[in-house]
This record gives C-alpha cells, sequence and structure tokens, in this order.
C-alpha cells in the first residue's frame, strides 16, 4: 500500500470547514468516470467551495495499459493511496480492497466514500466505508441487466442495497431504485459521467500507431471487443463468435484489442480469417478514435454501447440482457444474444444501410461532473 506525496485536503467537517470525500477507482471503467468530478471538485475548490477529495487507487487493475495510461490521458493526478491489491480470484481481490481500505479509513478517516460503476472494488469499498458508519454514494446507481452470472450485477446489487446518496444516468435506472423501495430524496438524476469525459476528449482523439499500417480508414473496419465469460471461456464458443464475425464482415478489417481473459484462450485457436487483427488492449484516446471512426462496433461491453450511442456509431452487443437498456431504446445499439447465428441479418442490414441513427439519451451532455458536485456540497453542508 502506498502513499503519494500530495497531501489529502484537510478534514474538518461542518458548514463552510474543508470536508474529505473518498473517490474510489480499481479498474479501467472507473477512470473514464471519476476524471469529471475530480475537475469539477478543482473547479469548486477554487471558487471557495469546501469539498476535499482523497483519491484511493485500488490497483484491481494494475499495468499500464489497463490503468496508468488513462490516468495520463485523462489528466487524473496520482493517487493519494494505491491499495496495490493485484490479481487474484474475485474473492481475495474483494477480501484485500476491504481488510486496505479500513486501514486507510481507522488512520485516516473521511466524511463520505464515492464510488462509481460495478467493478470489484465498487462493492468492497462501499462496504467497508458503511461498517464505519462512512456514508456511501455511489455513481451510475440503479442500473440492472438481470444477469445474476455477471459479477458486476452482483456488484451493483449489493453496492446499492447500502448506498444513501444514488446518482443515476436514466429514468430506467431511477424507476429500478424505486422499485427497490429508494426514498426519492435519495435518488438523483444527473447524467452520465462517462460522456463527461468522451466529449471533453473528442477533440483530443488521436489514431493509433498502427492505423496506417493496417490501411484503416473511415468507415471502412469494424472494432470488436469480447471479455465476457460466457462468451470467451471456452475455446469452441469463442471460435464459433469470431467465425461468424470474420464472414459477415466482407472482409473487411477487424480490429480486435484483445482482453487479458480473451487472450488465454485465443491462443488455443489455430487461424482466423486473414482480417483479423488482434492488438493490445488501447489507451482512451486512440480506442476512441477507433470507435469514432468505425464502419461498426461488436462488443460485449456495456459502457462501449453508450460512447457509439453518443458518437453516432452502430454498434451490436453479443449478450441476452443488457444494463443500458437507453443505448437500445434511444441509441445505435442492438443486442443480438449470445447465438453467432445472430450476426448475420444483423450485418446484412447493416451494409445495406438499414441501421438505425438513434438520439442521445436525455443529461448525456457532458455536465454531469458538475452536477454531482453540486449535490455533494449540499449534502456534505448539512
Amino acid at each position: 500500500m502506498t502513499t503519494q506525496h500530495n497531501p489529502i485536503q484537510g478534514q474538518a467537517q461542518g458548514h463552510g470547514a474543508r470536508v474529505t470525500i473518498d473517490i474510489i477507482a480499481g479498474a479501467r471503467p472507473n477512470f473514464m468516470k471519476i476524471a469529471p468530478i475530480i475537475r469539477a471538485l478543482e473547479a469548486s475548490q477554487l471558487r471557495g467551495g469546501h469539498l476535499h477529495y482523497r483519491l484511493v487507487h485500488t490497483g484491481q487493475h494494475y499495468d499500464s495499459k489497463m490503468s496508468g495510461d488513462f490516468f495520463t490521458q485523462l489528466g487524473i493526478p496520482a493517487p493519494h493511496m494505491n491499495l496495490e491489491v493485484g490479481s487474484g480470484t474475485q474473492a481475495e481481490q474483494t477480501a484485500t480492497i476491504m481488510t486496505r481500505y479500513e486501514k486507510l479509513l481507522l488512520e485516516e478517516r473521511s466524511a463520505l466514500c464515492l464510488v462509481v460503476g460495478d467493478v470489484t472494488s465498487t462493492m468492497a469499498c462501499a462496504i467497508t466505508a458503511q461498517k464505519l458508519c462512512i456514508p456511501v454514494a455511489h455513481v451510475e446507481a440503479g442500473i440492472r441487466s438481470g444477469d445474476w452470472t455477471m459479477p458486476e450485477e452482483i456488484n451493483r446489487m449489493v453496492t446499492d442495497s447500502i448506498t444513501n446518496y444514488f446518482f443515476t444516468t436514466s429514468d430506467v435506472a431511477n424507476a429500478n431504485l424505486r422499485r427497490a423501495g429508494v426514498a426519492e430524496d435519495r435518488i438523483f438524476f444527473v447524467g452520465n459521467t462517462m460522456i463527461d469525459t468522451l466529449l471533453a476528449n473528442m477533440d483530443r482523439l488521436q489514431p493509433p500507431l498502427f492505423f496506417d499500417e493496417l490501411g484503416l480508414r473511415d468507415n471502412g473496419y469494424f472494432v470488436l471487443t469480447l471479455h465476457r465469460p460466457n462468451n470467451v471461456d471456452g475455446e469452441e464458443t469463442l471460435t464459433k463468435m469470431l467465425m461468424a464475425v470474420g464472414s459477415g464482415a466482407r472482409g473487411l478489417p477487424i480490429v480486435f484489442p484483445v482482453h487479458p481473459r480473451t487472450a488465454k484462450t485465443l491462443k488455443t485457436i489455430a487461424s482466423l480469417g486473414s482480417n483479423f487483427h488482434f492488438v493490445d488492449p488501447q489507451p482512451y484516446l486512440e480506442f476512441n478514435y477507433l470507435v469514432k471512426h468505425a464502419k461498426a462496433v461488436i462488443t460485449d461491453s456495456g459502457g462501449i454501447t453508450e460512447e457509439t450511442t453518443v458518437m453516432g456509431v452502430p454498434c451490436m452487443t453479443l449478450r441476452n440482457s443488457t444494463e443500458r437498456p437507453e443505448t437500445v431504446s434511444i441509441g445505435t445499439n442492438e443486442l443480438l444474444g449470445t447465438d453467432p447465428a445472430s450476426l448475420a441479418p444483423a450485418l446484412e442490414r447493416l451494409f445495406a444501410g438499414a441501421w438505425k441513427k438513434g438520439a442521445i439519451p436525455p443529461l448525456w451532455d457532458g455536465n454531469t461532473g458538475t452536477r454531482i458536485v453540486a449535490c455533494l456540497e449540499k449534502l456534505l453542508s448539512r
């Protein structure tokens, strides 16, 4: 567990006094979500605001491609504390995060623990804070896929069951929380911080080094990402999925940033079409450049469907359910399921120019971080 040199701001609580909140980040999806909140907090401080933050990196993702590159590109300051959890099973990571975060809180208590998303770090730090009677705020609260085989779904449900303040991205999430009995005055519909980050960096997107080397051109290639266990852990399942993608792409290049989990199974597959280009996980600016200029994205991710919706890029999701239904009902995403046969008709419609145009969901406007901080200032000045 390492402490950075940048000091934690004052701990005193009360109206007008400095109040410190913990911002938890542990895995790649978190970093895009915390950047706008940090920017809004720092802007508030310049105006004399009383909220200050301690950035806690759990170390759940610990290599540069999954973590460090994002801090650099998104201008996120060095964490005040890195718990250095590293690899392990979900249970091992959860236990280590809880043990190390508890030690930190016992040494220097914060006024609130702010968690984002649905990774192991989100759930583990929320539990730890509540056991020490520190309130929890959850950014991206209330989203549900209904699929209990997804670790993220369990993380969401556990976190929301012990959250005090719920910051939501959509009316669907609001409705989910109301059905669970959450009081209206604890739900704050603020929008999507992932989209804050995307819009703030749209002019900075840059092609990866291999873009010209592979002869890629606008609207002339696919981006593919796969990492869900039911899609990538079995050799036969993954092979069938990739063959369906390859045969439906009509010879266009398929750029496939390979998740570490997927790489293990890929090693067992003998050969695929020559239009597949396997690359390392890409930094934020390079990856979203690829997405923005692609003909379409084929994925089993959730967050990418939000970015494609805002960029107006056709998206095909290889899952049976999604926790972001607004990307389907409003945006450019379609939920195809996990049967590889579903790809062929979807790709036919794409090439026929029949893909829906989509629109941008309410409050996905780049100002979510500011709205969250305004809410926190009111809540923590009580």
